[in-house]
């Protein structure tokens, strides 16, 4: 027997020895030392019951009522809670919601004499749910593995065995799906991906902090536990390459891995056996459903880091705003929906890859009668790929079957609109090819099955001959005991003879005393009474037990028949598969034509090396909200032939600045996923990755000022970045002094500029317009500026993207439309004015916080980054002479009276 869980333990201990256990009690503490960590709902008749502290916690969690249950002079009344079986899939999600893992021990054996076999069939957590509120119908719900790798080295070629900043093997799995990724990340990736899968669940080697972690999970990956991801330490050896390479060419029949692109990915597939490792042990019947590993390689996709996915707002905005997908998604299928979030999260880098899914999309937009067709019939769609994982893990019931066989029906009708649409419209032969599986769940069950087997009529009459005979041994037993009743008349010749039923003698045969000799010899006398004998036979008494029995028969029977059709439906589980997969292609290359007839798009065009460039582009998500014709729209001219490698944007707070560095990296971003653009016109040389470094946060729990937060993303962001990459830089060095923060703007800019391969594609907002005089000496450098108008001295915020830089930032401006005080904002104004006399920030011997003002623009680059003043100004001569260290505390306090008296002076301040 394996170990008891502690409270059990001590149970066992109070009461007496292991052997006074009830045999009931016993199986319930072996299942239960087999998951300790579990809660165990033990399936008893019509409930899951559970006990001891279990019941406890559940009575809590789920609000059900704790009552007890004797077991036995050695236990006593224990603490009992359960939960009715109909209503599993409710209570489960609220327990694994509210953090935990439970295992479920079915009843393996009917009742009867003896002891009722049970085990337990699966362990549901997080990342194994298969259905309920917690599963998201549009999203994937991943299962994780992470490995570090030994021999891994980040991409600058430093080997950092084991460490954090490595490279990871990382495995992902969506059992409801079947969806099964492998990859070797690095650690900058690392992140990146985890905000991509946004899993439910990590399994990790070991314990977090051991050996092989760099001392504890990766910094990268934040906190998990607050991400929502359940954390679960598994056996080291679990992770091992070789063994997860024996377990998965078995399990998919190979001798080799190679063929899967899994070569040279040791950790990934460690990782990858992991989750084999796991599912085997916590639901094993899932297992059936998983794909082939997919290997994923960085050389196919485009790199979106972690701030990037969050800055452009891609599946979820700040503060519950609109997001990118929420903005483009018109799939009208769950399989459609999940493909889109896939695309969206992993654009591919490759046009000619681009261009094939762009050709699907014209082909929808240029057919909208077939694609208004299309989008009526795929309404309401079931998702044939989470049903199929049903049907493969052998939990579906009818009327998920009966949900799968009517969305095989309608894919025929389908494909004739695909066809309509054009050879480009997307795949057909895979809908074709389902007819089988739909018709033998048509003839086996009613339209309308219930629940669970038993309730009412499930099989179709007329589909198995002994379900049809024992449904009218239990629903019509009048009939068959009439039916004996006149054969038994006409065998014996009595015609008065009647078929009767006693509550203690069941059933009987009854003829009057004076036909007693009448009677076959095989009827047994039971009862004798003043004017009439009762008899029993042989026929009666199996028609008795046939009645008596035939409900609990039909049952039995309805279930071998259903899980026989399983099997079949099963059997054809690539046939659904592939339909399913072309389902959702269908449905993403028609939701975004139907998104770009919406919104006004273009399709781009893609190749592989020129610059960016695009008329009248707009945000997506900005424009969404906006009535119609309120966006104003603008032009990007970025790299190759189009323009400057690098545009340094100035301009006015509020005038748009952020708004167009984010729709630029949106437009370039849709059009690699394979989506028309929000513009007039679009040319685009696909970029290797993308980068965004744009708002303002800190990251208190990982004690990191907004400052650093904004150097740490711009360190990835210069160490990444390739000539192929498009970099969106907001306000870089705003968060330290004026001085700091324009010396690290330059330098980066710089930095960008002066590579040897040449010059990422690089829009740059600034406040400092120092920087502008970088473009006469910088030749890739180019200065656009957002333009505004003045009336009256009102300034109107145009929206539009010029050329040329800008002198102001109209903050004073801002700052009365947010509403300060007008005696602020009054002084505001006048300090201004002093400073744009004075040239700069210093003329008055103090230094303007946060930009910097509006200094004059000098051609001379090194004299903008001067922001000291005038150096032969009196008072920072006087306090350039001072000698601190000489004067006593009464005179340094007295001079500093005095400097202070003569500053208010100079700057007119009375008192």
């Amino acid at each position: 027997m394996a170990a008891l869980p502690t409270d059990a333990r001590r149970r066992t201990k109070r009461s007496g020895p292991a052997a006074e256990l009830t045999p009931a009690r016993r199986q319930y503490l072996e299942l239960k030392a087999q998951h300790p960590d579990a809660l165990l709902l033990l399936r008893m008749g019509d409930f899951y019951e559970t006990f001891d502290q279990d019941a406890e916690l559940a009575s809590r969690v789920l609000g059900i009522a704790l009552t007890s249950r004797p077991m036995g002079k050695a236990e006593g009344r224990i603490p009992m809670a359960g939960v009715p079986h109909h209503a599993l899939e409710r209570y489960l999600d609220q327990l694994v919601a509210a953090g935990h893992r439970v295992a479920i021990a079915e009843q393996m054996s009917p009742p009867g004499n003896g002891l009722v076999e049970r085990r337990v069939t699966r362990v549901v957590t997080p990342g194994t749910v298969e259905g309920g509120v917690l599963l998201a119908e549009r999203e994937h719900n991943w299962l994780v593995a992470l490995a570090p790798d030994p021999r891994g080295a980040d991409p600058r070629g430093a080997a950092r065995s084991g460490d954090a900043a490595g490279r990871w093997g990382l495995a992902a799995c969506d059992v409801t799906t079947g969806d099964f990724e492998c990859q070797l990340v690095d650690a900058d990736a690392l992140a990146g991906e985890w905000a991509r899968l946004n899993p439910r669940e990590l399994l990790l080697a070991g314990e977090a902090g051991s050996a092989g972690w760099g001392g504890g999970l990766p910094e990268v990956l934040g906190s998990v536990a607050d991400a929502g991801a359940l954390i679960t330490h598994r056996p080291p050896h679990e992770f091992s390459p070789a063994r997860a390479t024996a377990r998965l060419m078995e399990r998919l029949e190979v001798a080799s891995l190679d063929g899967f692109g899994l070569a040279g990915m040791d950790a990934a597939i460690g990782a990858a056996g992991a989750i084999f490792e796991y599912l085997e042990e916590s639901w094993p019947a899932a297992l059936a459903n998983l794909k082939a590993p997919r290997a994923l390689r960085s050389a196919d996709y485009v790199y979106l880091d972690r701030h990037t996915r969050r800055n452009l707002d891609l599946f979820g905005g700040a503060d519950g705003a609109a997001s990118l997908i929420e903005t483009i998604d018109r799939a009208r299928t769950a399989m459609g929906a999940r493909l889109l979030r896939t695309r969206l999260g992993r654009p591919l880098r490759r046009a000619a890859d681009v261009e094939r899914r762009l050709d699907a999309v014209q082909a929808w937009v240029e057919a909208p009668q077939e694609r208004e067709a299309l989008r009526t019939k795929l309404r309401g769609l079931p998702d044939l790929e989470r049903l199929l994982g049903r049907v493969r893990a052998g939990s579906a019931g009818a009327r998920h079957l009966v949900q799968l066989r009517a969305g095989l029906d309608r894919l025929p009708a389908l494909a004739g609109h695909v066809q309509a649409a054009g050879a480009d419209a997307g795949p057909v032969d895979g809908l074709g090819g389902v007819v089988e599986p739909a018709a033998a769940i048509a003839a086996a069950l009613v339209d309308d099955p219930p629940a669970e087997p038993g309730e009412h009529e499930l099989i179709r009459p007329g589909f198995d001959p002994q379900i049809d005979a024992l449904r009218v041994l239990a629903h019509d037993a009048r009939s068959a005991l009439a039916a004996l009743e006149t054969r038994e008349r006409e065998r014996s010749g009595i015609g008065s003879l009647r078929v009767g039923y006693h509550r203690v003698f069941g059933y009987y045969l009854e003829v009057p005393r004076s036909q007693a000799g009448r009677v076959p010899e095989e009827y047994e006398p039971r009862q004798t009474l003043a004017q009439t004998q009762r008899y029993r036979c042989p026929a009666l008494g199996k028609l008795e037990s046939d009645i008596l029995s035939a409900k609990d028969r039909l049952l039995e029977a309805e279930r071998e028949a259903l899980d026989r059709l399983r099997t079949q439906v099963a059997a054809a589980g690539s046939a659904i598969e592939r339909a399913a997969v072309d389902v959702a292609r269908i449905d993403v290359a028609a939701g975004l034509a139907e998104f770009a007839v919406e919104t006004g798009c273009v399709r781009p065009e893609l190749d592989d090396h020129s610059g960016i460039d695009f008329e009248d582009g707009r945000h997506p998500i900005v424009e969404a909200g906006l009535p119609a014709g309120g966006f104003v729209p603008n032009d990007c001219a970025l790299g190759g032939d189009a323009g400057a490698d690098i545009v340094l944007l100035t301009g006015p707070n509020m005038g748009g600045k952020s708004t167009y560095l984010r729709q630029c990296a949106l437009i370039v971003l849709l059009a690699q996923v394979g989506s028309y653009v929000p513009a007039s016109r679009a040319h685009i040389g696909t970029v290797d990755r993308i980068f965004s470094r744009v708002g303002a946060q800190d990251e208190i729990a990982a004690g990191r000022s907004t400052f650093m937060v904004e150097m740490i993303e711009t360190a990835e962001i210069l160490h990444n970045a390739t000539e192929r990459s498009l970099v969106v830089l907001d306000e870089i060095g705003r968060g330290t002094s004026t001085q700091d923060g324009l010396a690290i703007a330059r330098a980066v800019v710089e930095s960008l500029h002066h590579r040897a391969a040449g010059s990422p594609r690089t829009l740059f907002a600034t406040h400092f317009h120092e920087l502008t005089a970088l473009a006469s000496t910088l030749p890739r450098v180019a200065n656009r500026s957002v333009a505004v108008r003045e009336e009256h001295g009102e300034v109107v915020f145009l929206h539009r993207i010029v050329d040329g830089g800008a002198d102001r930032s109209y903050g004073v401006h801002v700052a009365a439309l947010a509403g300060l005080p007008g005696a602020v904002v009054e002084r505001a104004r006048e300090l201004l004015r002093e400073l744009e006399a004075t040239g700069g920030t210093g003329g008055r011997g103090w230094a303007a916080p946060g930009t910097g003002g509006t200094s004059g623009s000098s051609p001379d680059a090194d004299h903008q980054l001067s922001l000291l003043g005038d150096a032969s100004e009196p008072l920072l001569e006087e306090l350039a002479a001072l000698e601190p260290d000489g004067l006593t505390p009464i005179a340094a306090l007295q001079r500093l009276y005095e400097l202070r008296r003569e500053a208010r002076d100079r700057l007119g301040i009375e008192g």
